[in-house]
């Protein structure tokens, strides 16, 4: 039952997930979920302020995990480990902000608290009165006699997210970042003896791990900045060097919901149908725990050419070429994971085309049913998001972005590109014959 503004409840599990939804409409603005650590009142600093360009706190406790469509809705999602938040932090506030329009465009504007452990919703708050608005402070979670307590706030502004956290304490900059000189590369080195650890599952990229023997610089604070980029197919291209996102490590995230994928596809196309698609995703059957792999084909501007993918364990590297790098092989789409791979901005002028794709390695027979959102976040300049398109051919590979360099730029351009592989052929073959790779491929597995 949704409550009423100025309502509060006891939120007695130890961790949750916050749930900002609406529904998806015609001329309706996007909205983002965010959250600010306060201290009476005040955040302490610019770190204080979780959303999509500063996607968690530092002490672990608040993270933005991503939207994802799911049943005709979007949710944008917020984690919380209630145990974990500093002592000093009295309150958590939800926001949430419009981009492109008021939250009077915005139809089905909730937020709901949920245990993190079981799933089970604690809370529950309904906008119902949203008109000019383009931020809003849906609620709050704050301490109470030890133990935490959501309240439902509905306080809106009209300012936008910019004014809501200003109000709060945090500094914003103005404008996009200034685009920094393009580094320029050392000389290819050595393979380092250990291999370098992968980043820790699920970890926003604040910045690229030093190799090993070497200890990164302190990073200078900065204001922070609210810019972000939405990929369409109106709209499918941005150039990362006008955000100014061409050094440091850029996050590349694949979240997914699966549905009915695949489910629906066998009496869609028949079985002899499905049969003859020959790849191995094709072949089995629907399980109900869909196994994605987040993959990236790359061309260095020497010729090398290759591919990272968690086939045989070809898991890439940051330091080395092909300066990119898979950080796991996730089996379950998680808001809070999903799959992540990192690519090394720093070498950016030795990449001539990087192809982003996924493919289907078991649990589905395609992408049909599924809900997914791609995420590039650069560590400078403006995050790229997009999602993908309902799936209506029997895909076990799709291309999600290409990302070259064009007229000196280096350019991100939306692909959602389905893709059906020929009887026999793997989907990493497929994606490789649509886009002009021409490697040499051989069998592996996981």
């Amino acid at each position: 039952m949704s409550m009423l503004k100025g309502g509060n409840v006891p939120v007695p599990a130890p961790a949750v997930r916050v749930e900002l939804g609406w529904q998806p409409a015609p001329g309706a603005p996007d909205v983002d979920a965010s959250a600010l650590l306060l201290v009476s009142g005040r955040v302490r600093d610019d770190a204080d302020f979780v959303f999509y360009n500063q996607p968690a706190h530092a002490s672990g406790a608040v993270r933005h995990e991503g939207k994802r469509p799911a049943g005709g809705a979007m949710t944008d999602t917020l984690g919380v480990d209630l145990a974990a938040v500093e002592p000093a932090v009295d309150t958590v506030v939800l926001a949430a902000s419009a981009d492109g329009g008021s939250f009077g465009a915005v139809p089905g504007l909730y937020v709901r608290v949920l245990d993190a452990g079981s799933g089970a919703e604690l809370a529950r708050f309904d906008s119902q009165d949203a008109g000019t608005e383009t931020a809003f402070v849906l609620g709050e979670l704050y301490r109470r006699q030890g133990g935490w307590k959501f309240r439902a706030v509905g306080q809106g502004y009209a300012t936008g997210l910019a004014g809501l956290a200003t109000d709060f304490g945090i500094s914003v900059a103005d404008g996009p970042a200034p685009a920094p000189q393009p580094p320029v590369a050392p000389p290819i080195a050595p393979p380092p003896e250990a291999p370098v650890p992968p980043l820790p599952t699920g970890q926003p990229v604040a910045s690229i791990p030093p190799p090993p023997g070497q200890t990164a610089p302190a990073p200078a604070p900065a204001p922070v900045r609210l810019t972000k980029v939405t990929l369409t197919k109106d709209a499918p291209v941005v150039s990362l060097t006008k955000q100014g996102g061409t050094s440091g490590a850029m996050r590349v995230n694949l979240n997914w919901s699966a549905g009915g994928a695949g489910k629906r596809l066998g009496k869609k196309f028949g079985r002899k149908a499905m049969e003859a698609l020959g790849a191995r995703g094709a072949l089995l059957p629907p399980s109900g725990d869909l196994d994605l792999d987040l993959c990236a084909l790359y061309e260095l501007t020497d010729g090398t050419a290759g591919v990272v993918h968690p086939l045989a364990q070809a898991f890439g590297d940051l330091h080395t070429p092909p300066y990119i790098q898979l950080d796991r092989d996730d089996r379950t789409g998680a808001v809070a994971t999903g799959e992540n791979l990192t690519i090394n901005l720093d070498h950016q002028a030795r990449f001539r085309r990087i192809l982003i794709f996924v493919t289907i390695y078991s649990g589905a027979r395609s992408f049909e049913g599924l809900d997914a959102t791609v995420t590039l976040q650069p560590q400078h300049g403006a995050p790229v998001e997009f999602t993908l398109d309902a799936c209506t051919v029997p895909a076990t590979v799709c291309a999600l972005a290409l990302i070259t360099h064009t007229g000196g730029e280096l350019v991100v351009q939306r692909e959602a590109r389905y893709l059906v592989p020929a009887p026999g052929v793997s989907p990493q073959r497929t994606v490789d014959h649509a886009y002009g790779w021409g490697l040499n491929w051989s069998p592996a597995s996981k």
